[in-house]
């Protein structure tokens, strides 16, 4: 029961459980179902080369949604309020994106993602998913033509997500690196 106690300490609060799956839409299920996928489908591959092959798949697919991100926003006549939906909607996917990203490289690692360990690194993925997609608005005030923000939102998310992806591995590999060994040198066994 001490255990029990003990791990309990450590996971994230219900507040914030809450949060990640009403508001992102998070399925940590689906992580782990990701995870035990990849694990399968390529048994001889380290961590990290199971991470490369995530974040390669999450890279294309962030550039997608990035550049549709922003289709709403080249249509004439379609109305602010309903540029502004498709613009929140589509952020929102994009950080969904890059949370799972983070999350199956930290359990590619070991870490557990109930740990609340990965709420301060859930919160930078949201803040930098953020920034990107306020890329439509640097184009715009920028006075750059508005065609152009369709493959600048596609390569700010894609690289976002490189960077996400190999921060943690980056992260993830060094606190394995770095666990205290709990084993005997030779010369003290007798």
């Amino acid at each position: 029961m001490v255990n029990a106690t003990a791990d309990s300490e450590n996971l994230q609060s219900i507040l914030t459980e809450k949060f990640f799956y009403f508001f992102l839409r998070m399925r940590k299920t689906h992580v782990h179902k990701t995870v035990e996928v990849m694990r399968a489908r390529f048994p001889e591959e380290t961590p990290e080369q199971l991470a490369r092959r995530l974040i390669t798949a999450q890279s294309q697919l962030s550039f997608l949604g990035g550049a549709i991100l922003n289709l709403p926003l080249l249509i004439p006549g379609l109305g602010l309020t309903l540029q502004l939906l498709g613009l929140v909607g589509g952020g929102a996917c994009l950080t969904r994106m890059h949370l799972y990203l983070i999350l199956e490289v930290a359990l590619l690692y070991g870490k557990d993602i109930d740990d609340q360990a990965r709420v301060p690194e859930m919160a930078a993925v949201v803040a930098g998913t953020g920034l990107a997609v306020g890329t439509p608005f640097l184009m715009q005030a920028l006075d750059l033509n508005p065609l152009l923000a369709v493959p600048a939102s596609g390569l700010t998310a894609s690289g976002l997500a490189r960077l996400i992806g190999e921060g943690a591995i980056r992260l993830y590999s060094n606190a394995v690196e770095h666990q205290p060994s709990f084993t005997l040198p030779a010369e003290s066994i007798g």
